[in-house]
């Protein structure tokens, strides 16, 4: 099954509610992942907070093109009934 973000919330820090084509939902939190010239910029909590979900890609991005594999999010995602 491919698997896609269909939509995504911003919680607060760098965490996200995600939601997945399969209907889970889960608390993301990026606060590790934002190293390397692509995503540095997500750094600051203003830029971090303008992601969107592109339907044609699958997952989220920004308007610097930075973007994470939708595996990779589920992945590291804790189901948002079980985040503290």
């Amino acid at each position: 099954m491919f698997l896609s973000v269909k939509s995504a919330i911003y919680l607060n820090s760098y965490t996200l509610r995600l939601t997945f084509s399969d209907g889970v939902v889960k608390d993301v939190d990026l606060s590790n992942e934002l190293y390397g010239q692509i995503f540095s910029p997500l750094k600051d909590i203003s830029f971090f907070k303008k992601v969107k979900v592109s339907s044609e890609l699958g997952t989220i991005f920004w308007p610097n093109d930075a973007d994470f594999a939708p595996e990779f999010l589920y992945e590291i995602g804790v189901p948002a009934d079980e985040a503290a």
